[in-house]
């Protein structure tokens, strides 16, 4: 039984419908938890076991888990104070040990031990959970940058006609959300056991400056790159209407991008998928009207 949390989300959705199509994994032998089990009634019609989990209350959670084997963990969103998001994930792995699961995988992100993202220490505890469990394996998927990540800041870019950045000319290996998916969809459903570790990038890595050149060639509109101090970026994006503390995260991602730690390209999505990673620019191609709606 193959079990994937967060599964009403883009990612969770993504993941199971490449279970069912890619990997042929029977309906019947995949669970999907969620905290609104109403939003999956589409799947739930297809047969997927849709079960209710609060990641706040491990009694749930074990209830939940129970029967499944293997359990792909989607870290959550839970950023409204540190260390909560922390304290969900070592419930859910308590659970699955109680539950009698054999193998978790995690989403994390690259190089998390130095990462200047300001939630990093989120996924080094639960990788260090992880690691002290009494799992019989585990399998950590530490996922670059999405493409999709691009739509919370160029709309808006392309608008105004500039973008202010302070990532300097610190490089991103972007990747598919799709391709993450299928990733992780494959790690899921193969029979690995042990305690693996893949970082999973693009085929390239771009500066800030060469993505907005992309983008702007592909929609016709000129972006003039900017770059600002880190208390610049921050007050500019409280001056926006964004919440400080949820400013200095944001802040975060480029001071993390300038240090280095969302570059460099590795073969693991390949060697999980056998395939080779979707092109930004055909990506690219297929969102470009997203980016001016």
């Amino acid at each position: 039984m193959y079990l994937v949390t967060g599964a009403s989300g883009h990612l969770g959705q993504l993941v199971i419908t490449n279970l069912l199509e890619t990997h042929k994994i029977p309906a019947n032998k995949i669970i999907a938890t969620t905290r609104k089990p109403e939003t999956l009634a589409a799947l739930k019609a297809k047969g997927v076991d849709v079960r209710a989990a609060d990641f706040d209350d491990t009694a749930t959670l074990v209830k939940a888990f129970k029967g499944a084997t293997r359990l792909l963990l989607i870290s959550t969103a839970a950023l409204d104070r540190p260390g909560h998001r922390l304290e969900q994930h070592k419930n859910a792995i308590a659970a699955a040990e109680k539950a009698g699961v054999d193998h978790i995988l995690y989403t994390s992100l690259p190089k998390p031990d130095t990462s200047a993202i300001l939630f990093a220490p989120d996924h080094v505890g639960t990788e260090k959970t992880l690691a002290a469990s009494s799992l019989k394996g585990w399998t950590v998927l530490r996922s670059n940058w999405y493409f999709e990540n691009l739509f919370y800041a160029l709309p808006s870019a392309i608008k105004s006609g500039t973008l202010y950045t302070a990532a300097a000319e610190g490089k991103i290996a972007y990747i598919a959300r799709e391709d993450l998916a299928r990733a992780a969809a494959a790690a899921l459903a193969s029979d690995n056991g042990g305690k693996n570790t893949y970082t999973l990038t693009g085929a390239q890595e771009y500066t800030t400056g060469e993505i907005a050149k992309l983008v702007s060639d592909a929609v016709g509109k000129p972006i003039a790159v900017v770059q600002v101090p880190l208390e610049g970026l921050i007050q500019g994006l409280v001056g926006a209407g964004f919440p400080a503390p949820v400013a200095r995260v944001f802040a975060s991602f480029d001071t993390n991008i300038a240090q280095g730690g969302l570059s460099g390209v590795t073969g693991d999505y390949k060697k999980l998928t056998s395939n080779d990673n979707t092109p930004f620019a055909s990506w690219l191609a297929k969102n470009k009207q997203a980016f001016l709606g």
